[in-house]
C-alpha cells in the first residue's frame, strides 16, 4: 500500500460518490467527477439491468473512502476479441429473443470493476513443519525379452526425503487477497480468474466513469480467506529458507499487528437482453480474456408463432385437398390429387410441433444456468 497511500484523498478531492440501484440494493462507487454516468445505457444498473441508479446519501456513502483502492486490473480483451465471443453466444440459439443479438449487446456493453481486498499485516510467530528434500535412487531390473533373452534395465526413482525443522517467522506482508464479494467463488467459477500480474495502481482520473461495485463482505469477514493466504505465504517462505524442495504439516501461531485493508478491482463487463417477458437478463463478460456468462434462451413466443402460422399452412393444404376431394363429384380424377394434397397435409401439420419442442428443449438443458454473481 506504500505506493498508493494518497488514494483516500484523491478519491476525496474528486468529490466521488456512492450510488445504490432502488430494485436489487447493488451499491456502486462511482469515481471521475463525482456524477452518476447518466449517458444511456450507463445508468443502468449493471447487477439487474432494469433500474437506474440512484444516489445515496452522505452517512450512507461514508464508509466508502475507509478501504480506498489500491491497485486495479487493467481491462485487456481485445475489440476483435470481444465482438467475437460476444457473437458466438448470441448464435446458435434456437428461436432466440429478437433482443438477443451480438449488435444489441455490445451496444449495451459497461464497463465494471468487481473488488477483491487487499490487506497488508505484520506477523510474528513460531513455526514448525516438515520439509522435504528430493533424491536419486538408482536400481536395475531383470526384464525377459522373446527373442533377446534376459536384460537389465537401469531404474531411477525419485524420493523425498523428509525433515522437521522449527524457527521464528517475522515478516511484513503487503497485499494478500481475500473475497471482498459473497459471490465471489460464483464468479470465478463462471467467468475463471484472473491474472493480478498485471495490476496498476489505481488513479482516479484513469478509469474515467466506470462504476466500481462496493464489497458486500467486510474485512472481518474475509479475514479468514486472507488468515489462510497469509500462512500459504508464510509456509512457501520457510519452504525456500530451508532450502527444501516440499513442505507438509505447517504450523504456525501467528500475531497480527497492524492490519491495513485497500481493494484491488477485477475488471468486467455487463450487458443485457430482453426476454419474451421484458425482463432483461444479464451477461458477464471477463475484462481480460473475454469469457462470456449467461443464459442463453430461446424464445417461446416466437416458436409459437411460427407453430402457429405452419400449423394454419397445413390446414390450408388440407382445405384445398378437401375441396379438390369434393369436385372429384364432378371430375372423377381429382379425387387422387385431393387425397394426396390432402395427405400432404400430415407432416406439414406434425412439423408445427418443432419449434416449441426444440425451443423447450433447448431451454430445458440450459436451465441450470444462473446469474450467481
Amino acid at each position: 500500500m506504500s505506493e498508493n497511500d494518497g488514494s483516500l484523498s484523491e478519491v476525496r478531492a474528486l468529490e466521488a460518490i456512492g450510488v445504490v440501484c432502488e430494485q436489487c440494493d447493488w451499491r456502486y462507487f462511482a469515481p471521475g467527477d463525482g456524477t452518476i454516468p447518466d449517458v444511456s445505457p450507463s445508468s443502468v444498473c449493471p447487477h439487474c439491468g432494469s433500474a437506474r441508479l440512484i444516489p445515496l446519501d452522505r452517512d450512507a456513502a461514508d464508509h466508502l473512502y475507509s478501504a480506498p483502492p489500491e491497485l486495479v486490473v487493467p481491462f485487456g480483451v481485445s475489440e476483435a476479441k470481444l465482438a467475437q465471443q460476444i457473437a458466438t453466444f448470441a448464435s446458435g440459439i434456437p428461436y432466440a429473443p429478437p433482443d438477443l443479438t451480438a449488435t444489441a449487446l455490445r451496444h449495451r456493453l459497461q464497463r465494471l470493476y468487481l473488488p477483491m481486498w487487499l490487506v497488508d499485516v505484520d506477523v510474528t510467530t513460531q513455526w514448525g513443519a516438515e520439509v522435504g528434500f528430493n533424491y536419486e535412487v538408482v536400481s536395475h531390473q531383470e526384464r525377459y525379452a522373446d527373442g533377446a533373452g534376459w536384460r537389465t534395465a537401469e531404474v531411477r526413482e525419485t524420493r523425498v526425503r523428509w525433515e522437521p525443522r522449527v524457527g521464528t517467522l517475522e515478516r511484513h506482508y503487503d497485499n494478500t487477497a481475500a473475497p471482498a464479494l459473497e459471490t465471489q467463488a460464483a464468479l470465478q467459477r463462471v467467468l475463471g480468474s484472473f491474472d493480478l500480474a498485471g495490476a496498476e495502481p489505481y488513479r482516479p482520473e484513469s478509469l474515467g466513469r466506470v462504476l466500481i461495485r462496493i464489497p458486500d463482505r467486510p474485512p472481518q469477514a474475509a479475514w479468514p480467506d486472507a488468515a489462510a493466504a497469509l500462512q500459504e505465504r508464510a509456509a512457501r517462505e520457510c519452504q525456500i529458507a530451508a532450502e527444501a524442495d516440499h513442505i507438509r504439516s505447517y504450523r504456525w501461531s501467528p500475531a497480527y499487528t497492524d492490519p491495513a485493508w485497500t481493494l484491488l478491482l477485477l475488471p468486467v463487463l455487463a450487458a443485457a437482453y430482453l426476454d419474451d417477458d421484458g425482463a432483461p437478463q444479464r451477461v458477464l463478460i471477463h475484462g481480460q480474456t473475454g469469457q462470456v456468462y449467461g443464459a442463453r434462451r430461446g424464445s417461446m413466443k416466437r416458436a409459437q408463432r411460427v407453430s402457429l402460422i405452419t400449423g394454419l399452412i397445413a390446414l390450408a393444404i388440407f382445405a384445398i385437398g378437401l375441396v379438390l376431394a369434393l369436385l372429384s363429384l364432378l371430375l372423377p380424377p381429382l379425387l387422387v390429387v385431393g387425397i394426396a394434397i390432402a395427405l400432404a397435409a400430415i407432416p406439414v401439420g406434425i412439423g408445427a410441433i418443432f419449434p416449441i419442442a426444440r425451443v423447450w428443449s433447448y431451454n430445458r438443458k440450459q436451465a441450470d444456468v444462473r446469474m450467481e454473481v
